[in-house]
């Protein structure tokens, strides 16, 4: 989760690390939350295109035992190109700050959680009938494309004017 936690306002969005529509849409969603400051974010890691996707969802969500769920998504969203390699991301993450060691221990020891937290998005994006990537979720809204800065923000000022705020 990103943003605001008592935020008045969800997003919640659904990504692959390999898509480039998500990767377009990735700073300017950061750069609305970081500006309204009202916002809470929440990731799911959706892994649909490749198997490289599968490796950087499992990298992202392993680095959460380490508080640095945020830093590997953006080191991976920073990547540019749609198919990117294990290697690729691996030398990635070497550079962001990350503890590789106990990143890597990690993807072991909480492999079962990690995976079972994979098929519940997997589940959950499948139960929503959402089609694709990138997928985002904001207030009852489905907004199953990507958006930029002023879509974000008109769609948040819509939601807010339907809660009365």
């Amino acid at each position: 989760m990103a943003g605001n936690p008592k935020g008045d306002v969800t997003i919640i969005a659904f990504l692959d690390y390999n898509c480039p529509y998500c990767k377009k849409s990735d700073p300017d969603l950061e750069r609305l939350i970081k500006t309204d400051g009202k916002i809470r974010l929440i990731y799911k890691d959706w892994p649909i295109l490749s198997p490289a996707s599968i490796h950087g969802a499992e990298l992202a969500l392993a680095a959460r035992y380490q508080g640095k769920y945020e830093i590997v998504h953006d080191a991976l969203m920073r990547i540019p190109g749609s198919h990117i390699n294990n290697a690729t991301m691996d030398r990635t993450l070497r550079m962001s700050g990350v503890d590789i060691d106990l990143l890597n221990l990690d993807l072991k020891r909480h492999s079962t959680e990690i995976q079972a937290l994979l098929r519940h998005n997997r589940d959950q994006a499948r139960a929503l009938g959402l089609k694709g990537v990138p997928a985002f979720l904001i207030g009852p809204f489905d907004e199953p494309a990507a958006l930029d800065y002023s879509g974000f923000k008109k769609v948040v000022a819509e939601v807010r004017m339907l809660q009365g705020k």
